[in-house]
């Protein structure tokens, strides 16, 4: 009897105990769907690599058409190091503009 006394104390301390205890702690519980965020993250950061490449891509194509490059020198050879920092039109949304229209042709 004593114990079964005893027993039903200690369950109703702990009830008493676990309806004063917050419903979560920091940290402890996330409802932030974190594959999610890091996915998009991941790809926004892609997204961006590839926007800047096709930016340099499209201008140093542009430069090699129009013959900015071109070596004064040699004219049937072409300049490298004015390739690497020409500047062939004023934006670089120019450059990937021209580059999606154009894609395919």
């Amino acid at each position: 009897m004593q114990t079964q006394m005893s027993e039903e104390k200690e369950k109703d301390l702990m009830s008493m105990y676990r309806e004063t205890r917050p419903r979560e702690f920091f940290g402890e519980k996330s409802n932030t769907n974190h594959l999610a965020w890091s996915s998009l993250v991941v790809l926004l950061a892609l997204a961006f690599w590839l926007v800047v490449a096709l930016a340099a891509a499209e201008n140093q194509r542009y430069a090699l058409e129009t013959k900015v490059c071109q070596d004064r020198v040699f004219p049937a050879e072409i300049d490298t190091s004015c390739l690497k920092q020409v500047k062939s039109r004023d934006h670089w949304w120019q450059h990937v503009g021209h580059a999606l229209v154009r894609m395919g042709a």
